[in-house]
Protein backbone atom coordinates (compact mmCIF):
# COMPACT_ATOMS: atom_id res chain seq x y z
CA UNK A 1 0.00 0.00 0.00
CA UNK A 2 1.47 3.75 -0.56
CA UNK A 3 2.25 5.71 2.07
CA UNK A 4 2.35 8.64 0.67
CA UNK A 5 6.17 8.60 -0.91
CA UNK A 6 8.54 6.18 -2.65
CA UNK A 7 11.07 6.71 -0.96
CA UNK A 8 11.75 5.34 2.68
CA UNK A 9 10.84 6.93 5.57
CA UNK A 10 14.15 7.61 7.39
CA UNK A 11 12.61 7.04 10.70
CA UNK A 12 11.22 3.94 9.93
CA UNK A 13 14.56 2.30 10.14
CA UNK A 14 16.66 0.06 12.50
CA UNK A 15 19.79 0.90 13.41
CA UNK A 16 21.22 -1.48 11.79
CA UNK A 17 19.68 -0.20 8.53
CA UNK A 18 21.16 2.64 8.66
CA UNK A 19 24.55 1.57 9.35
CA UNK A 20 23.89 -0.74 5.97
CA UNK A 21 23.36 2.53 4.06
CA UNK A 22 26.59 4.31 5.88
CA UNK A 23 28.64 1.87 5.30
CA UNK A 24 27.50 2.04 1.29
CA UNK A 25 28.69 6.17 1.28
CA UNK A 26 31.88 4.99 2.95
CA UNK A 27 31.10 6.83 6.22
CA UNK A 28 32.08 5.62 9.69
CA UNK A 29 30.12 3.41 11.58
CA UNK A 30 29.45 5.80 14.32
CA UNK A 31 27.26 7.99 12.04
CA UNK A 32 24.51 5.62 12.18
CA UNK A 33 24.30 5.88 15.64
CA UNK A 34 24.48 9.75 15.93
CA UNK A 35 21.74 9.55 13.26
CA UNK A 36 19.24 7.27 14.57
CA UNK A 37 19.77 9.20 18.09
CA UNK A 38 18.98 12.57 16.80
CA UNK A 39 15.77 10.62 15.14
CA UNK A 40 14.62 9.57 17.94
CA UNK A 41 16.06 10.36 21.29
CA UNK A 42 16.09 14.52 19.83
CA UNK A 43 13.12 13.98 17.91
CA UNK A 44 14.64 15.89 15.03
CA UNK A 45 12.24 16.86 12.46
CA UNK A 46 14.85 16.81 9.43
CA UNK A 47 18.73 15.93 8.59
CA UNK A 48 19.32 19.73 9.11
CA UNK A 49 18.73 19.72 12.69
CA UNK A 50 21.28 16.97 13.22
CA UNK A 51 24.53 19.85 14.03
CA UNK A 52 27.30 16.88 14.64
CA UNK A 53 26.76 15.56 11.12
CA UNK A 54 28.85 16.40 7.87
CA UNK A 55 26.77 18.85 5.69
CA UNK A 56 27.65 16.56 2.71
CA UNK A 57 26.18 13.58 4.71
CA UNK A 58 22.88 15.13 5.56
CA UNK A 59 22.51 15.74 1.75
CA UNK A 60 22.61 12.02 0.42
CA UNK A 61 19.95 11.30 3.32
CA UNK A 62 17.58 14.21 2.04
CA UNK A 63 18.32 12.70 -1.33
CA UNK A 64 17.69 8.91 -0.34
CA UNK A 65 15.61 8.91 2.18
CA UNK A 66 12.00 10.70 3.16
CA UNK A 67 11.29 12.19 6.79
CA UNK A 68 7.62 11.97 7.35
CA UNK A 69 6.03 14.69 9.08
CA UNK A 70 3.32 15.50 11.01
CA UNK A 71 1.14 19.27 11.25
CA UNK A 72 -0.99 19.79 13.92
CA UNK A 73 -4.73 21.06 11.87
CA UNK A 74 -6.52 20.93 15.43
CA UNK A 75 -6.60 20.12 19.06
CA UNK A 76 -9.44 19.63 21.63
CA UNK A 77 -8.90 20.26 25.11
CA UNK A 78 -11.34 18.49 27.47
CA UNK A 79 -12.89 20.70 30.37
CA UNK A 80 -13.51 17.43 32.36
CA UNK A 81 -9.70 16.59 32.61
CA UNK A 82 -6.66 17.03 31.17
CA UNK A 83 -6.96 14.78 27.70
CA UNK A 84 -6.13 16.31 24.82
CA UNK A 85 -7.10 15.37 21.50
CA UNK A 86 -5.29 16.03 17.98
CA UNK A 87 -5.56 15.91 14.15
CA UNK A 88 -2.32 15.91 12.37
CA UNK A 89 -2.03 16.06 9.06
CA UNK A 90 0.29 13.83 7.40
CA UNK A 91 2.50 14.72 4.66
CA UNK A 92 0.41 13.58 2.17
CA UNK A 93 -2.82 15.37 3.46
CA UNK A 94 -4.26 12.45 5.16
CA UNK A 95 -5.72 12.92 8.63
CA UNK A 96 -4.99 11.03 11.58
CA UNK A 97 -6.14 11.29 15.25
CA UNK A 98 -3.75 11.18 18.51
CA UNK A 99 -5.30 11.17 21.94
CA UNK A 100 -2.88 12.73 24.62
CA UNK A 101 -4.36 11.40 28.33
CA UNK A 102 -3.10 12.07 31.75
CA UNK A 103 -2.97 10.21 34.81
CA UNK A 104 -1.85 10.21 38.18
CA UNK A 105 1.55 8.69 37.96
CA UNK A 106 2.05 8.71 33.86
CA UNK A 107 1.13 10.26 30.55
CA UNK A 108 -0.21 7.72 28.10
CA UNK A 109 -0.83 8.93 24.25
CA UNK A 110 -3.23 6.62 22.19
CA UNK A 111 -2.14 6.50 18.36
CA UNK A 112 -3.63 5.89 15.23
CA UNK A 113 -2.18 2.66 13.29
CA UNK A 114 -4.14 3.67 9.92
CA UNK A 115 -5.24 6.67 8.02
CA UNK A 116 -9.09 5.29 8.41
CA UNK A 117 -10.24 1.89 8.99
CA UNK A 118 -11.21 -1.10 6.62
CA UNK A 119 -13.13 -3.03 9.40
CA UNK A 120 -16.18 -1.31 9.27
CA UNK A 121 -17.24 -1.97 13.10
CA UNK A 122 -20.94 -0.07 13.18
CA UNK A 123 -20.37 1.62 16.39
CA UNK A 124 -16.86 3.02 15.63
CA UNK A 125 -16.49 6.52 14.01
CA UNK A 126 -13.10 5.77 12.54
CA UNK A 127 -14.36 3.84 9.47
CA UNK A 128 -16.31 6.60 8.35
CA UNK A 129 -14.86 6.86 4.71
CA UNK A 130 -13.24 3.61 4.89
CA UNK A 131 -9.36 3.11 5.04
CA UNK A 132 -7.42 5.50 2.65
CA UNK A 133 -3.65 4.05 3.58
CA UNK A 134 -0.99 2.08 6.21
CA UNK A 135 0.75 4.68 8.14
CA UNK A 136 4.45 4.01 8.39
CA UNK A 137 6.29 2.98 11.47
CA UNK A 138 8.12 6.36 11.59
CA UNK A 139 4.34 8.16 11.24
CA UNK A 140 3.17 5.87 14.45
CA UNK A 141 6.60 7.25 16.34
CA UNK A 142 6.00 10.83 15.17
CA UNK A 143 2.21 11.13 16.90
CA UNK A 144 4.91 9.90 20.62
CA UNK A 145 6.93 12.54 19.49
CA UNK A 146 5.23 15.47 18.36
CA UNK A 147 2.57 15.30 21.40
CA UNK A 148 5.77 15.31 23.91
CA UNK A 149 6.96 18.25 22.03
CA UNK A 150 3.72 20.33 21.89
CA UNK A 151 3.10 19.44 25.58
CA UNK A 152 6.40 19.41 27.01
CA UNK A 153 5.20 16.18 28.66
CA UNK A 154 6.72 12.61 29.13
CA UNK A 155 4.99 9.68 27.86
CA UNK A 156 5.43 6.52 29.43
CA UNK A 157 2.73 4.16 27.90
CA UNK A 158 1.12 4.15 24.47
CA UNK A 159 -2.54 2.45 23.46
CA UNK A 160 -2.21 1.30 19.73
CA UNK A 161 -6.20 2.06 19.83
CA UNK A 162 -6.63 4.77 17.54
CA UNK A 163 -7.95 4.42 13.97
CA UNK A 164 -6.73 1.61 12.10
CA UNK A 165 -6.53 -2.05 12.43
CA UNK A 166 -2.71 -2.38 13.97
CA UNK A 167 -2.92 -5.98 12.97
CA UNK A 168 -3.54 -5.45 9.46
CA UNK A 169 -0.23 -3.01 9.37
CA UNK A 170 1.63 -5.77 10.75
CA UNK A 171 5.18 -5.33 9.92
CA UNK A 172 5.13 -1.63 10.50
CA UNK A 173 3.46 -2.05 13.52
CA UNK A 174 5.83 -4.40 14.74
CA UNK A 175 8.73 -1.99 13.22
CA UNK A 176 7.22 1.09 15.42
CA UNK A 177 6.92 -1.70 18.57
CA UNK A 178 10.65 -2.16 18.41
CA UNK A 179 12.15 1.83 17.61
CA UNK A 180 10.02 2.94 20.43
CA UNK A 181 11.29 0.44 22.85
CA UNK A 182 14.78 0.98 21.33
CA UNK A 183 17.55 1.39 23.91
CA UNK A 184 18.88 4.26 21.94
CA UNK A 185 15.22 6.29 21.31
CA UNK A 186 12.23 6.98 23.77
CA UNK A 187 13.28 3.60 25.57
CA UNK A 188 9.91 2.67 26.21
CA UNK A 189 9.00 -0.48 27.96
CA UNK A 190 7.09 -3.35 26.06
CA UNK A 191 5.02 -3.94 29.17
CA UNK A 192 3.46 -0.47 29.10
CA UNK A 193 2.65 -0.83 25.35
CA UNK A 194 -1.06 -1.81 24.91
CA UNK A 195 -1.86 -3.12 21.02
CA UNK A 196 -5.64 -3.27 20.15
CA UNK A 197 -7.30 -5.91 17.51
CA UNK A 198 -10.67 -6.58 16.39
CA UNK A 199 -9.39 -10.27 15.97
CA UNK A 200 -7.21 -10.84 13.23
CA UNK A 201 -6.51 -14.60 13.89
CA UNK A 202 -3.73 -15.53 11.74
CA UNK A 203 -1.68 -12.08 12.73
CA UNK A 204 -2.62 -12.99 16.39
CA UNK A 205 -1.07 -16.29 16.48
CA UNK A 206 2.03 -14.66 14.51
CA UNK A 207 2.40 -12.14 17.37
CA UNK A 208 2.65 -15.01 19.54
CA UNK A 209 6.06 -15.91 18.10
CA UNK A 210 7.81 -12.28 17.88
CA UNK A 211 9.02 -12.44 21.63
CA UNK A 212 7.65 -9.21 22.85
CA UNK A 213 6.03 -8.47 26.49
CA UNK A 214 3.73 -5.94 24.47
CA UNK A 215 -0.51 -6.00 26.25
CA UNK A 216 -3.02 -7.26 23.96
CA UNK A 217 -6.54 -6.12 23.97
CA UNK A 218 -9.09 -8.00 21.78
CA UNK A 219 -12.04 -5.72 20.78
CA UNK A 220 -14.21 -8.10 21.19
CA UNK A 221 -18.08 -6.23 22.29
CA UNK A 222 -19.86 -9.13 21.79
CA UNK A 223 -19.95 -12.63 23.58
CA UNK A 224 -22.17 -14.71 20.26
CA UNK A 225 -21.29 -14.89 16.51
CA UNK A 226 -24.71 -13.94 15.86
CA UNK A 227 -24.84 -10.61 17.82
CA UNK A 228 -21.10 -9.80 16.59
CA UNK A 229 -21.80 -10.46 13.26
CA UNK A 230 -24.37 -7.60 13.52
CA UNK A 231 -21.77 -5.32 14.90
CA UNK A 232 -18.74 -5.89 13.59
CA UNK A 233 -17.96 -7.05 10.14
CA UNK A 234 -14.46 -9.20 10.83
CA UNK A 235 -16.45 -11.57 12.58
CA UNK A 236 -18.06 -13.07 9.36
CA UNK A 237 -14.03 -13.73 8.93
CA UNK A 238 -13.87 -15.09 12.50
CA UNK A 239 -15.95 -16.92 14.76
CA UNK A 240 -15.23 -16.70 17.95
CA UNK A 241 -14.36 -20.36 18.32
CA UNK A 242 -10.94 -19.85 16.23
CA UNK A 243 -10.51 -16.16 18.11
CA UNK A 244 -10.76 -17.52 21.86
CA UNK A 245 -8.52 -20.86 20.54
CA UNK A 246 -5.61 -18.28 18.92
CA UNK A 247 -6.35 -15.97 22.70
CA UNK A 248 -5.36 -19.27 24.59
CA UNK A 249 -2.79 -20.53 22.83
CA UNK A 250 -1.65 -16.14 22.48
CA UNK A 251 -1.00 -16.40 26.30
CA UNK A 252 0.45 -20.21 26.53
CA UNK A 253 2.99 -18.93 24.55
CA UNK A 254 3.70 -15.42 26.17
CA UNK A 255 2.31 -15.70 29.76
CA UNK A 256 0.83 -12.45 28.78
CA UNK A 257 -2.74 -11.36 30.46
CA UNK A 258 -5.38 -11.25 27.70
CA UNK A 259 -7.61 -8.05 27.99
CA UNK A 260 -10.87 -8.09 26.32
CA UNK A 261 -12.45 -4.60 25.02
CA UNK A 262 -16.21 -4.56 25.83
CA UNK A 263 -18.26 -1.37 24.92
CA UNK A 264 -22.00 -1.99 26.12
CA UNK A 265 -24.31 -0.53 23.97
CA UNK A 266 -27.32 -0.20 25.93
CA UNK A 267 -30.81 -2.69 25.30
CA UNK A 268 -27.90 -4.94 22.82
CA UNK A 269 -25.52 -6.67 24.29
CA UNK A 270 -25.99 -5.70 28.52
CA UNK A 271 -28.20 -8.18 29.39
CA UNK A 272 -28.41 -11.01 31.69
CA UNK A 273 -27.92 -13.58 28.83
CA UNK A 274 -24.79 -11.56 27.46
CA UNK A 275 -23.30 -11.82 30.72
CA UNK A 276 -23.56 -15.89 30.89
CA UNK A 277 -22.57 -16.29 27.12
CA UNK A 278 -19.65 -14.25 28.05
CA UNK A 279 -18.48 -16.19 30.98
CA UNK A 280 -19.07 -19.59 28.91
CA UNK A 281 -16.85 -17.46 26.32
CA UNK A 282 -13.95 -16.77 28.44
CA UNK A 283 -14.29 -20.00 31.02
CA UNK A 284 -10.76 -20.73 32.20
CA UNK A 285 -8.58 -17.89 30.22
CA UNK A 286 -6.26 -15.90 31.96
CA UNK A 287 -7.67 -12.54 31.23
CA UNK A 288 -9.68 -8.75 32.26
CA UNK A 289 -12.75 -7.82 30.78
CA UNK A 290 -12.83 -3.96 30.30
CA UNK A 291 -16.04 -2.29 29.98
CA UNK A 292 -16.63 0.74 28.01
CA UNK A 293 -20.19 2.60 28.11
CA UNK A 294 -20.08 3.38 24.32
CA UNK A 295 -18.98 6.26 23.33
CA UNK A 296 -22.01 8.28 21.83
CA UNK A 297 -20.76 9.06 17.70
CA UNK A 298 -22.65 11.40 15.38
CA UNK A 299 -24.46 9.49 12.96
CA UNK A 300 -24.94 6.51 14.58
CA UNK A 301 -27.52 5.49 16.57
CA UNK A 302 -25.98 3.46 19.41
CA UNK A 303 -26.72 4.61 23.18
CA UNK A 304 -24.13 3.77 26.28
CA UNK A 305 -26.27 2.22 29.20
CA UNK A 306 -26.90 4.44 32.25
CA UNK A 307 -24.38 4.09 35.26
CA UNK A 308 -26.47 1.82 37.28
CA UNK A 309 -26.75 -0.43 34.49
CA UNK A 310 -22.84 -0.72 33.96
CA UNK A 311 -22.67 -1.17 37.85
CA UNK A 312 -24.94 -4.25 37.72
CA UNK A 313 -23.36 -5.64 34.26
CA UNK A 314 -19.77 -5.58 36.38
CA UNK A 315 -21.00 -6.85 39.65
CA UNK A 316 -23.10 -9.84 38.06
CA UNK A 317 -19.59 -10.87 35.98
CA UNK A 318 -17.40 -10.69 39.29
CA UNK A 319 -20.33 -12.53 41.01
CA UNK A 320 -18.79 -15.46 39.25
CA UNK A 321 -14.69 -15.14 39.44
CA UNK A 322 -14.42 -12.90 36.10
CA UNK A 323 -11.63 -9.75 36.20
CA UNK A 324 -13.51 -7.05 35.15
CA UNK A 325 -12.82 -3.08 35.19
CA UNK A 326 -14.73 0.07 34.05
CA UNK A 327 -12.68 2.07 31.71
CA UNK A 328 -12.32 5.81 32.99
CA UNK A 329 -14.54 8.26 30.94
CA UNK A 330 -11.81 10.43 29.49
CA UNK A 331 -12.43 13.58 27.07
CA UNK A 332 -15.88 12.98 26.56
CA UNK A 333 -16.72 16.30 25.81
CA UNK A 334 -14.13 16.34 23.24
CA UNK A 335 -15.32 13.54 20.48
CA UNK A 336 -12.91 11.43 22.47
CA UNK A 337 -13.91 8.05 20.30
CA UNK A 338 -12.20 7.20 17.24
CA UNK A 339 -12.18 9.07 14.68
CA UNK A 340 -14.77 11.67 15.06
CA UNK A 341 -12.74 14.58 14.91
CA UNK A 342 -11.32 13.56 11.58
CA UNK A 343 -15.02 12.66 10.68
CA UNK A 344 -16.25 16.07 11.50
CA UNK A 345 -13.29 17.89 9.63
CA UNK A 346 -13.86 15.97 6.85
CA UNK A 347 -17.44 17.18 6.66
CA UNK A 348 -16.03 20.56 6.37
CA UNK A 349 -14.23 20.65 3.90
Amino acid sequence: MKTGTEKKDIRSLYPEELAEWILSKGEKPYRAGQIFQWLHKSQVLNPEEMSNVPKSLKQELEQDFACSTLREELRQESKLDETKKFLFELSDGNMIESVFMKYRSWNSVCISSQAGCNMGCSFCASTIGGLSRDLTAGEMLLQVYEIQKLLSEKISRIVVMGSGEPLENYDNLLRFLRLVNHRDGQDISMRNITVSTCGIVEKIEELAGEDLSINLAISLHAATDEKRKKIMPVAMRYGLKDLIAACRRYFERTGRQLTFEYALIDGFNNTSEDVHSLLRLLEGLNCVVNLIPVNPVRDRAFKEPGSRAVREFKAELERHALNVTVRREMGRDIDGACGQLRARKAKKL
